[in-house]
């Protein structure tokens, strides 16, 4: 299948200066750090070839960014007030923010493993007590696990969701959010809901902001095109409150949208309210290559599980079968030259890699490639 965006080649790719393509070595091929080999959408690449132009680069303006968010969530059919919104500097940020406001030191916060390993260091740099409860085999919420969970402390806590998932690429639906939200309800637990891969819901699935749901009224999210639309480092994000949150945004540092980056809310403007037709075809290219990685993998790797994800760029796989031990990454590294994150500081990931399939075909099957190759080598013991 032809592909829109993601048809940048190793060459083009290395002349980049991010973390992707500089924390390893030369010959490494860097699957890892979630960032995509993309250019930029053209309405963002003009926003800041306008701000360079006007000597546009002071202090950001909180409304304005508010108000797209709110045009955004409008496109899944969630209301969303400015007025129970906070500019924040980035997502985790406002993760952080979001847990210091719902919950007291010491109380519990309950995380969906295997996740995002920011979590795990995000829930301890509060003084809360980290609760991993794990996803079920198919990598989707548990709830009843959960709300046996929030039983051992009730009246209490938090529980933080990646929504979608992330690593499993898991898309909550919304019955699942309504009977995590009810049982949250009943325990006392607020609810926080981490929505940055939310544009990137591939064909079949749909994303559910948590404040669409009524049950959840209490919830904050947070959102940024950061993901969606490649833009980590150009910093920006949002807290979004539902209908009864308002106190608890209010519990968001005023000083964090003062640390968001002016360039950023710009370009995440430009991004929201210009750049969905480049979204879409960047997602018509996962899609794809998504696809492409279930074909290679079952001609190079048969032994490798895998459940392709509903969202995200990211493919959580289980090499146990392939006896490599508790960090597989290590050996495709090693003996593979391929880099991909370890599965480990995700939290019930041992055996697991993380692979990031947002590359072009040819980067994508010379990975696969490399893989399969390194397993003529011995595992380390």
């Amino acid at each position: 299948m032809q592909r829109h965006l993601l048809i940048h080649d190793e060459t083009t790719c290395r002349r980049r200066t991010s973390i992707k393509w500089r924390l390893h070595d030369p010959d490494v091929l860097p699957l890892w750090v979630a960032e995509m080999d993309v250019m930029p959408a053209p309405p963002v690449a003009e926003e800041i070839r306008r701000l360079v132009a006007d000597g546009d680069l002071g202090y950001p303006v909180t409304a304005p960014y508010l108000e797209a968010v709110a045009r955004w969530y409008a496109r899944w059919s969630a209301p969303v007030d400015p007025t129970r919104m906070a500019l924040v500097t980035d997502a985790m940020s406002g993760v952080r923010a979001a847990i210091v406001s719902l919950t007291a030191p010491g109380d519990p916060v309950y995380i969906t493993v295997p996740v995002y390993p920011p979590f795990h260091s995000v829930v301890s740099s509060t003084g809360r007590r980290k609760i991993e409860v794990e996803l079920t085999s198919a990598g989707r919420l548990d709830v009843p696990a959960l709300e046996t969970a929030f039983a051992s402390s009730p009246g209490r806590g938090a529980v933080l969701l990646s929504n979608p998932h992330n690593p499993t690429g898991t898309v909550p639906t919304a019955a699942e959010l309504t009977d995590l939200a009810r049982a949250a309800e009943r325990h006392g637990v607020a609810v926080i809901s981490d929505e940055v891969h939310a544009p990137l819901v591939l064909s079949g699935a749909r994303f559910t902001p948590i404040v669409s749901i009524p049950e959840a009224a209490g919830a904050l999210s947070v959102i940024s095109p950061a993901k969606g639309w490649n833009l980590a480092g150009l910093k920006a994000a949002a807290v979004i409150g539902g209908p009864n949150a308002s106190a608890a945004v209010r519990g968001v540092p005023g000083y964090l949208a003062h640390t968001a980056s002016h360039a950023g809310v710009r370009a995440h403007i430009a991004a929201m309210d210009e750049g969905q037709g480049w979204l879409a075809e960047l997602v018509s290219d996962l899609t794809a290559n998504r696809a492409l990685l279930g074909e290679l993998l079952a001609e190079h790797l048969p032994d490798i599980r895998w459940r392709p994800g509903e969202a995200t760029y990211l493919a959580w796989l289980d090499c146990r079968a392939l006896g490599l031990g508790d960090d597989p990454a290590t050996h495709f590294l090693r003996h593979g030259r391929v880099a991909f994150n370890s599965g480990l500081p995700f939290g019930a990931g041992r055996g697991h890699v993380r692979l990031n399939f947002a590359a072009s075909p040819e980067v994508l099957d010379e990975a696969v490639r490399r893989m399969a190759k390194a397993l003529d080598q011995p595992a380390d013991r």
